[in-house]
């Protein structure tokens, strides 16, 4: 049944309440034999094939660095159990801390890139930065995943999403129409 809504005038700075990007992902990177995990929130596809992954990561992150230097990283998806990892790593620096040891998380070698995939996370994606056009303006990556890794334990993972002061939500109930899906409009 439709519905139609009261509304109310709302501060634009806190729309990622309903408006947010997908799932929180640890940002796994290494520079000059250093590592480091960082959480974030905004990122977005931007193509299919190539596979195409837009982030936003602030220049006064320590990974921004890391990753514009390297030219790659691991974006990892994790699930609900590891929410204080999550929350433990968006609120420290790696510029001091070493996360990996810090949060109990184990670094594994990656196939074709240097950056370590988190064994912990449910599925992460090898990244190599392919187009800074947008990185001095807006601090946007634009990164092209060159191999993903899947677990095979969960069809639909419980992932986590921010939505800001310190809310999460967890993907919940799962509908499926299949019989209205048209791949041909992709």
């Amino acid at each position: 049944m439709k519905k139609a809504y009261k509304k109310v005038d709302f501060p634009t700075e806190k729309i990622r309440k309903f408006l947010e990007p997908g799932p929180i992902v640890l940002v796994s990177s290494r520079w000059e034999g250093k590592e480091n995990i960082m959480t974030m929130g905004w990122h977005t596809v931007l193509e299919f094939s190539p596979s195409l992954v837009g982030c936003m990561i602030t220049a006064e992150n320590h990974s921004f660095d890391m990753i514009e230097k390297s030219g790659e990283c691991v974006i990892n998806i994790p699930t609900v159990d590891l929410i204080d990892e999550i929350i433990g790593i968006g609120n420290s620096s790696g510029a001091d801390t070493d996360k990996f040891n810090k949060f109990g998380l184990t670094a594994e070698k990656a196939s074709i890139i240097k950056a370590p995939l988190i064994k912990e996370c449910f599925a992460n994606y090898e990244c190599k930065l392919v187009d800074k056009q947008l990185l001095s303006k807006y601090n946007f990556f634009i990164f092209e995943v060159v191999k993903a890794h899947v677990a095979t334990s969960s069809k639909y993972p419980k992932t986590v999403h921010y939505l800001g002061e310190g809310i999460f939500m967890v993907s919940g109930r799962h509908i499926a129409f299949p019989e209205k899906f048209k791949p041909e409009n992709l």
